[in-house]
């Protein structure tokens, strides 16, 4: 988040500063010239008045234009009328240094007190320069301070933001569990009461499903669990070695697809009625699927055919996953990986 705060509070400061200059240096010359009540006087006060359009109206002139007021002053009062002078000179260094930065206000301040130490002497250097650096030392304590006010802000953002994300965290497990329990609760009490096999693992498959699609893949699946039923249902005798590896719903439901196409494929291409399938953990979950079969050339498999395309690269693709299926003379290997995220 950018320092809104500090970036405005600044460049208002720096609007008003050269505003303030003028209104000043107005105030002051028409007590100056009250205390001269001359004719030089009060010529030098409407000099004075005409120059402050600069700083009111244009600032890009702002700065060249009190240097030579404060300038004019001093050669043409000298030390006939000091605290004109002086308060002048003050209110013009104080106001630089609110409205420039030190590499503009430091030559000029040091190049205007040069000129007054030549045409009044060098009386003015304590205050004028210890005023200016006052005034440079207050404008940096409010550039801090709107800094930490901005850092306090944006804290507070990122607190709120944590505790929005938090309540809709819960309101989705909230939802996810109601789902959970209309789904595979009811199909593990359907398995622990004897239920037909074929029927348990049909409920399964759509409590996969369901879980999924309307969970918005929020929950975790046991992968071993769901990939040895999958193995159990298949006409191809199987064996499994699989570990517990809990992965998204979303992500389950490809493995799952995946692994069904490949070991049908298995079943009606390889001339082998059997098949090794192994799941394991590893920064996510690694599912490798063998046969010993015949084989085939997988670059040689004609486009129309997108049984391993579609199924299962695309498949594992969608999921955030790569599939891998390598083929030969000695049997057929796919490896299908996930890395689960940060």
């Amino acid at each position: 988040m950018p320092d809104v705060l500090e970036a405005r509070l600044l460049a208002t400061v720096s609007r008003l500063a050269g505003p303030i200059r003028g209104a000043g240096v107005v105030l002051i010359s028409l007590f100056g010239a009250f205390s001269l009540n001359s004719p030089l006087g009060w010529s030098l006060f409407a000099a004075v008045a005409v120059s402050t359009v600069a700083d009111f109206r244009l600032p890009r002139v702002a700065l060249p234009v009190a240097f030579l007021r404060v300038v004019v002053l001093s050669v043409v009062l000298g030390a006939g009328a000091d605290q004109w002078v002086l308060t002048v000179l003050t209110t013009t260094l104080i106001t630089w240094q609110w409205q420039w930065p030190p590499k503009v206000s430091v030559p000029a301040t040091a190049a205007l007190l040069a000129v007054q130490v030549v045409t009044t002497g060098p009386g003015v250097l304590v205050r004028a320069v210890l005023e200016s650096v006052l005034a440079r030392l207050s404008y940096e304590l409010l550039r801090r301070s709107s800094r930490k006010v901005d850092l306090l802000r944006e804290r507070a953002a990122e607190q709120s933001r944590a505790a929005a994300i938090a309540l809709d965290q819960g309101r989705r497990e909230r939802e996810y569990l109601a789902l959970l329990h209309d789904t595979a609760a009811a199909t593990f009490l359907m398995a622990a009461h004897g239920g037909d096999p074929e029927e348990v693992a049909a409920q399964a498959r759509r409590d996969l499903v369901v879980l999924a699609e309307r969970g918005n893949a929020q929950g975790t699946v046991d992968l071993g669990a769901a990939l040895t039923a999958v193995a159990r249902d298949s006409a191809v005798h199987v064996r499994v070695e699989a570990e517990v590896v809990p992965v998204p719903a979303g992500v389950a439901l490809q493995f799952v697809r995946a692994a069904r196409e490949l070991l049908t494929n298995v079943e009606r291409h390889a001339g082998t009625t059997e098949a090794d399938l192994t799941v394991t953990r590893a920064r996510g979950a690694v599912v490798v699927i063998r046969d010993g079969g015949r084989g085939f050339v997988p670059a040689e498999v004609p486009e129309h055919r997108r049984g391993l395309r579609g199924s299962v690269v695309g498949r594992l693709e969608a999921a955030g996953g790569t599939a891998v299926v390598e083929s030969g003379p000695a049997g057929t290997t796919a490896r299908l990986e996930w890395t689960a995220g940060d």
